[in-house]
């Protein structure tokens, strides 16, 4: 079986597993649907943070922001359920675009250290100001509109969104990567100086990667928001602790700048997070720090890097044996 049928009969696993594990383990749809999520968040930081270079820790202000804006739709509109949450999922989309592209060409001007704090400080400062502002509930938070159908029927519907959501932006980023995209911010990554100086316009490829970044992050909120069905703008829309630092996280421990890097990292960060927060309650975040050490000092190319290293072979990397056993003594 050559390459490209092992890939075709992988994506269709993922897919039939996919639409198939809310029906074989229904005790964890919502688990379930914050893994998809969780793959999302991944997949999107590693555009700026992996393939691009530019570590942000301020993603998570899209996903607040497409959540706010889909539920004061729906409560706001005056159309049913459905229509409004689709009209909200939406433009929580189309809003985190605009915040992204007016953020974008001042912050991205930014580079190294100072664009991490600068993103960071983005994250915070939209918490504070959703704290304070009543018409999303302030510092208590805002509930969702209840669910029209069966009880425990709004786990079930919310898990294929998010399913389709990751799907999705992997396919897109996946085509994405395969042409002049991926050429151009890998090059802002490895020099932006010299980017810059052979003709590429820096400033509008990184302003579109964070825009790209920015969409699938405001579809993702709203989902979300609906699916917990309490908005905390601390903990929930805009958690920089949490949410924004996991981003990372997952795509340094599953590889960044891979595409199947983040996907792993994400699976594997979340599993194991479950697990914490199930048999070590009182602990969780202990363990949680360790994993963050042990990622940092045992994967620091990540899973992706170090199968790569072990098994260059496999990548299509040719290995001189000689130079490999002189290497190995």
């Amino acid at each position: 079986m050559n390459r490209t049928a092992l890939r075709f009969a992988l994506y269709l696993s993922i897919i039939a597993l996919g639409i198939a594990a809310p029906f074989i383990v229904p005790g964890i749809r919502t688990q379930l649907s914050f893994l998809w999520i969780m793959i999302v968040f991944a997949l999107t930081w590693d555009i700026l943070g992996g393939q691009m270079g530019y570590n942000s820790f301020g993603n998570v202000l899209f996903f607040g922001v497409g959540m706010y804006a889909c539920v004061l739709i729906q409560q706001h509109s005056g159309l049913s359920y459905f229509p409004a949450l689709f009209v909200g999922i939406a433009a929580g989309g189309l809003v985190a675009v605009a915040f992204a592209a007016l953020l974008g060409w001042g912050i991205l001007g930014l580079r190294g250290h100072y664009f991490a704090i600068g993103t960071l400080g983005l994250g915070i400062a939209a918490a504070e100001f959703a704290s304070g502002w009543d018409l999303i509930g302030a510092g208590s938070g805002l509930v969702t509109p209840l669910y029209p159908g069966a009880v425990g029927g709004r786990e079930t519907f919310f898990y294929f969104p998010c399913f389709i959501l990751a799907i999705v932006t992997f396919l897109s980023l996946r085509r994405l990567y395969r042409g002049r995209f991926r050429l151009a911010i890998n090059a802002i990554r490895d020099d932006e100086d010299k980017a810059e100086a052979m003709g590429l316009h820096t400033t509008l490829y990184k302003t579109v990667a964070w825009c790209i970044a920015a969409f699938f992050l405001g579809l993702a909120g709203p989902l979300v928001g609906n699916l917990i069905g309490f908005i905390d703008p601390r903990d929930v829309a805009f958690a920089s602790s949490s949410y924004g630092v996991w981003m990372l996280l997952m795509a340094i421990l599953g590889g960044k700048g891979t595409l199947w890097g983040p996907v792993i990292g994400a699976v594997v960060f979340h599993i194991t997070q479950e697990l914490f927060w199930t048999y070590l309650l009182g602990w969780q975040r202990v363990a949680l720090g360790l994993l963050v050490m042990l990622i940092v000092i045992f994967f620091p190319t990540g899973i992706v890097g170090w199968v790569r290293e072990r098994w260059p072979e496999r990548f299509g990397q040719r290995v001189d044996e000689q130079a490999q056993r002189t290497a190995d003594q």
